[in-house]
């Protein structure tokens, strides 16, 4: 199973290559240009993106390391789990790595504002890589100890906290505002892709005993080591500090907290801006947390074993990898906001029908729908809110739409108690509720502040 799944990301990479006219052994043809306002952009298409340079470098960094955190993700519960035997450790585990992700998160939006964004990359991937090495190292040794999980988790939370807002910010730069929702329609494609096969190749390495758990965390490390190497290949010109508005602010280390409350600021001054910020903030926050239900559905109320949870968590990405290729070529359209609209709608009707759905097999048609539409909603509502964004604040307000997804696995913990007391079914059909209402809630206050209207 392993030498497939090794195949099919040679066949991708030779895919690449011949499609794009990508050297992998120099790189020299993904280096950008010194970022100038000559500097050509893509013209349009599904992999518009791809043809700007420096691009298809970023969307391959992002592919290595979504390739070593979904495999962290599973392999983090299974050594939670044979280090303590106890479901509580597990919630622990998952509930460190966000709370770490919830308070990085928005000094990473500041620092990609005021620092140069290529190194707080390099940074943050570093950490990630020795965090997955140093575990694959101590399970080798027989020497893991669930504080060291912990460690891991944490430093690896508070290092997405800060990788994620320079990543997209670099993206702007290199394709330009006028595809940036392509380009992050294609960092989403990548993302779910690995979700796909990438926990299960992780459980089944994990299950070889040559190789165990200690050795595909070795491997998970690989691959952030090889997203660690591209990242080189991106020039130190690219995603500079934009200069503060304030000249006094750019001679002089400013405080981080109070920048953070600037970027808050500049957000709530804007009222469409705002209006998207909330939204988005309770439609990821209450409507992701279906993922957290999902053990509970398959093994509760269906009665069947954990290998169905796998499959219809790969269901969930399958979805959202389906709607990725023809959104790219739609996402920077005049259609987006629409299209974005539409999708919380759908996204919150379709997690009422799966947690209402009677059998597993029309729970497994929903959720393609719901994986899909959440995937529409996220890489739209990310296009817009940048932007609508300066170029000053594009990292304050990136944070601030990435704290939904720290948040949502805190909420998951009063989710759960609201699940037992008025049962799992309701709970989901609630969480779906509060995603129609703040849809809707979005929808009214668009179309009461026209932008056609100079007045509004």
């Amino acid at each position: 199973m392993p030498r497939t799944w090794c195949r099919a990301l040679c066949r991708t990479l030779a895919w690449a290559r011949e499609s794009y006219k990508l050297d992998f052994l120099t790189m020299s043809s993904l280096e950008a240009p010194e970022a100038t306002t000559d500097t050509p952009r893509p013209t349009g298409g599904t992999f518009a993106s791809f043809r700007s340079p420096g691009y298809p470098t970023l969307w391959f960094c992002g592919l290595f390391s979504f390739l070593s955190v979904q495999m962290q993700m599973l392999l983090r519960g299974l050594l939670a789990w044979d280090l303590t035997e106890r479901e509580a450790a597990l919630g622990i585990t998952y509930l460190c790595f966000g709370i770490a992700m919830l308070i990085s998160t928005p000094l990473g939006g500041v620092a990609s504002d005021r620092l140069p964004k290529r190194r707080i990359m390099l940074v943050s991937q570093s950490v990630i890589t020795a965090a997955a090495a140093g575990m694959g190292a101590v399970v080798i040794a027989d020497m893991a100890q669930f504080w060291m999980l912990l460690v891991a988790a944490v430093s690896q939370g508070a290092a997405f906290g800060f990788l994620g807002p320079a990543r997209i910010a670099i993206s702007r730069e290199l394709v330009g505002r006028e595809h940036l929702g392509n380009a992050i329609t294609l960092a989403l494609l990548s993302m779910n892709g690995t979700r796909v096969f990438a926990p299960a190749a992780a459980g089944v390495l994990a299950g070889v005993p040559t190789v165990g758990i200690g050795g595909t965390y070795l491997i998970s490390a690989v691959f952030a080591l090889i997203s660690w190497v591209l990242m080189l290949r991106i020039p130190k010109s690219v995603g500079q500090p934009v200069r503060a508005s304030d000249p006094t602010q750019s001679t002089r280390w400013v405080n981080p907290f109070g920048e953070i409350i600037n970027g808050i600021r500049y957000v709530m001054e804007d009222k469409r801006l705002k209006r998207l910020v909330i939204a988005s903030f309770f439609v990821v926050v209450f409507g992701f947390n279906y993922v957290a239900f999902l053990p509970a559905l398959i093994e509760g109320e269906f009665g069947l074993g954990e290998q169905w949870v796998g499959y219809i968590s790969s269901a969930s990405a399958i979805g959202a990898v389906a709607v990725a290729m023809p959104l790219a070529s739609r996402a920077d359209s005049k259609q987006a906001r629409p299209i974005m609209t539409a999708s919380g709608f759908a996204f919150g009707v379709g997690i009422i029908g799966f947690g209402f759905a009677p059998t597993f097999w029309l729970a497994f048609g929903v959720i393609l729908v719901v994986g899909g539409a959440f995937t529409v909603y996220q890489s739209l509502s990310n296009t817009l809110a940048l932007a609508m964004a300066d170029d000053e604040h594009q990292g304050r307000v990136q944070s601030l739409m990435m704290l939904a997804f720290a948040g949502f696995g805190i909420a998951a913990a009063p989710m759960g108690a609201l699940a037992e007391w008025i049962g799992l079914r309701y709970s989901l059909a609630a969480t779906g509720v509060v995603v129609l209402v703040a849809s809707l809630s979005y929808s009214i206050l668009e179309r009461r502040s026209d932008p056609s209207n100079p007045a509004s």
